[in-house]
Parts: structure tokens; sequence; C-alpha cells
């Protein structure tokens, strides 16, 4: 069975009452549910911190048993190296997600820190870009 770990940063736990014109007026726990019905052949575990330390410490205790990680690091994908240098220190492959479409929205979304220790990057199919990142994960291996 393959396991993958999503890991959800800052502010994504108001998913479904934070600005729901950007990102939805779905829970995250809602959809979480549906992607563990669509691949009950996959081990999907969450984790969800507004904390940065939190986030690295949770890659790291994953990073080396999980067949891959899907984050969404919210926030810190504009700003933290520490996720970066997480993503890196580990053997589990990464696939950076974003919700919204980050570049068409202001230009500080517009680099991201941990994009360079990832696989691939996902942005702008709303919910869905979980599905696609796992979808891209279990057809490298």
């Amino acid at each position: 069975m393959a396991k993958i770990q999503i890991i959800n940063g800052p502010n994504l736990n108001m998913l479904g009452v934070r600005e729901p014109s950007v990102y939805g007026s779905r829970t995250f726990d809602d959809y979480l549910a549906e992607l563990r019905q669509h691949y009950p052949e996959v081990q999907i575990d969450y984790y969800q911190s507004n904390h940065e330390g939190d986030l690295v410490d949770c890659i790291q205790s994953c990073g080396f048993d999980a067949d891959g990680i899907v984050l969404n690091a919210g926030a810190y994908t504009h700003t933290s190296v520490a996720l970066c240098d997480a993503l890196r220190s580990v053997s589990a492959p990464a696939v950076e997600v974003h919700i919204s479409n980050v570049h068409t929205r202001e230009d500080f979304r517009h680099h991201s820190y941990i994009s360079a220790a990832c696989r691939g990057v996902i942005c702008g199919f709303g919910l869905d870009s979980y599905r696609l990142a796992i979808e891209a994960l279990l057809a490298a291996q």
C-alpha cells in the first residue's frame, strides 16, 4: 500500500470560511474524506499546522517512510528556507500544491522557496490540486 502524507500550512485550517471566492466553500476535512474514498489502496495521512517549525518536524518525521509528500505550505511557500531545507533532507519526493493560481495573485506570491526542493508544482485547480499531486506521485513510483 502506498503511503502519501499531505501537509497543509498556515490558515488552511480555515478552508470553507476563509475567502471562499479564492479558496472555495468546502472544508479540507470533507475533501480529505473524498480523497480517501477515491484512493482506497493508498494510505493518506494528513497534518496541518500554522507553525513553521511544526511543519519542518512533520516533514522530517514522515519523509523517510512516506512514498510521497503533498505540501501546501500556504504563506510559508514565499518565505521559508527552512521548509525547503527540510524537503531536501528527506528521501520522499514532494509535490508543492496551491488551491489558487498564485501567479495571478499578488506579486509576492509569484516566488516559491520550496519549489526547488519539489518534484513539481500544481496550482490553480482548487482542492483538486491535491488529487493531481497524488496522481503524479503514484505515477512516478
